[in-house]
């Protein structure tokens, strides 16, 4: 019996651990499908309500992409929703069988005490069982075996109320489990009916520009040329300002600056808030993703990026991640001013700018407004393209932001 105890123990355990593993990872799905949801409804407003040119352009097909590719992501995640409330939803199916049947044993066993208690209940028949004692400590311990069964009466009734409670606590819960499920169904099947719409676009679409798919190869490598010509501007005036600091302190030529105490302090801040910063826009959507990648049309051509670009809407200024001061204003032809501001050994980059409200050498604070965004009047899209290099290195922007 003993063992048996045990055993039942160690599964209610392993049942609750087993639960709880399954509701942090629903929480967790859960804080990425309103995510996901946000992402489409920003995609939406910063995308396609501003569009202003009327001729298809590479741009088009890339912005229904986008679209596409987080609704098939927000399909996976509700897929992944529903299928651990059906886990969570068989688990409390066999905690619902089980309550019932623990509630049934003690339903009789309560009922067996009414009858005892039934048939002994005059007072008459009490003193008479304590009474007919052979001695003093018979009639003692009679007594007290009359205290411990009342006693115990009682608590059968509570613990028959309780379980009828978490019975119906527990078949709430599966109510409302199921009805959740049944939303994530319902909510899958009008975004598959959205992404067929959708990929039919992009399919129309691409038969128009099917003609055009040379001049797309050259307008993204003209692009590519120009994002390279930016980066290595900006390698150049890193690579020089680290020669110089090191130059200053007497120290020998590396990849990092030669730091202060005071610059060092700033250095481990910027670093301790990794994944923590904020975004250098108030409201925006990431387009393009750092590093190398297959272009999401043209399949045969690769573009790279050294940070992330972020659309926002018009007139929304660009903002500092993090306390530091201003490095550069990098300005040249056919290309929009681009801000540097360093913080320690690590740099921030806010390029595509179309007015600059900062100075060289200045020192800024967190959130603080370094510009407007530069708003491309054919298109209609404001877009920021924002890189964190740790010394000479760039590094993925996303890792750096708050999520």
């Amino acid at each position: 019996m003993k063992n048996l105890i045990f055993l039942l123990f160690i599964l209610h355990g392993f049942s609750l651990f087993a639960q709880n593993k399954l509701t942090a990872e629903q929480m967790k799905l859960e804080s990425q499908r309103i995510k996901l949801r946000k992402e489409i409804k920003q995609i939406n407003s910063l995308l396609f309500e501003n569009k202003r040119k009327k001729n298809t352009t590479i741009s088009d097909v890339e912005d229904i992409q986008l679209r596409i590719s987080v609704r098939k992501q927000l399909i996976k995640v509700n897929n992944q929703q529903a299928n651990l409330l059906d886990n969570l939803i068989n688990v409390n199916q066999r905690n619902i069988d089980q309550f019932r049947n623990e509630l049934k044993e003690i339903k009789n066993e309560y009922a067996l005490i009414l009858q005892k208690s039934y048939k002994s209940k005059s007072m008459q028949n009490r003193l008479m069982f304590i009474f007919s004692s052979d001695n003093f400590l018979q009639a003692y311990k009679r007594l007290d075996y009359l205290k411990q069964y009342n006693s115990y009466r009682k608590k059968q009734a509570i613990k028959i109320k309780n379980q009828t409670l978490n019975l119906q606590e527990l078949n709430k819960e599966m109510i409302l489990k199921k009805n959740i499920k049944k939303s994530l169904v319902e909510e899958n099947r009008n975004i598959s009916k959205n992404l067929i719409a959708e990929q039919l676009e992009q399919e129309n679409l691409l038969k128009s520009l099917k003609n055009k798919t040379k001049n797309f190869q050259k307008e993204i490598s003209q692009k590519q040329a120009l994002a390279s010509l930016i980066d290595s501007k900006i390698e150049k005036l890193i690579r020089e300002a680290i020669a110089l600091s090191n130059k200053e302190a007497g120290e020998k030529v590396s990849n990092f600056f030669s730091l202060t105490p005071e610059t060092k302090i700033l250095a481990e801040n910027f670093k301790s808030n990794k994944g923590q910063l904020p975004w250098p826009v108030i409201k925006g959507v990431v387009i393009q993703n750092y590093g190398t990648q297959t272009h999401p049309i043209v399949k045969t051509t690769k573009i790279k990026s050294s940070g992330i670009s972020i659309a926002t809407e018009s007139n929304i200024k660009a903002r500092v991640v993090f306390e530091g001061e201003v490095m550069s204003i990098l300005s040249f032809k056919n290309s929009n001013p681009t801000v540097l501001i360093k913080h320690g050994n690590y740099i921030t980059a806010y390029k595509n700018l179309s007015k600059v409200y900062v100075k060289k050498g200045q020192k800024v604070d967190s959130k603080e407004v370094l510009g407007e965004i530069f708003t491309n009047k054919d298109t209609g899209k404001t877009i920021l393209q924002f890189s964190v290099f740790n010394g000479m290195k760039p590094e993925n922007p996303a890792f750096w932001l708050l999520q």
